[in-house]
C-alpha cells in the first residue's frame, strides 16, 4: 500500500517527486495546474464536486 501525498506539496515538485512530465496533472477544463498549486486545494476542489 502507497502513501498518500502530502497535501502542502506542490503540483511541481509532486510531478518532479513521481518522475512525470511537467502538464501532467490538469485542471477540470483540461488546462495544465499551475506548478505553486497545492495538492490539498486540488482535493478540496474535487470534494466540492
Amino acid at each position: 500500500m502507497t502513501r498518500k501525498t502530502r497535501s502542502d506539496c506542490t503540483v511541481g515538485t509532486f510531478e518532479k517527486k513521481e518522475g512525470l512530465p511537467p502538464g501532467t496533472i490538469r485542471n477540470e477544463n483540461g488546462r495544465d495546474t499551475r506548478s505553486d498549486k497545492k495538492i490539498g486545494t486540488i482535493r478540496k476542489e474535487g470534494d466540492k464536486k
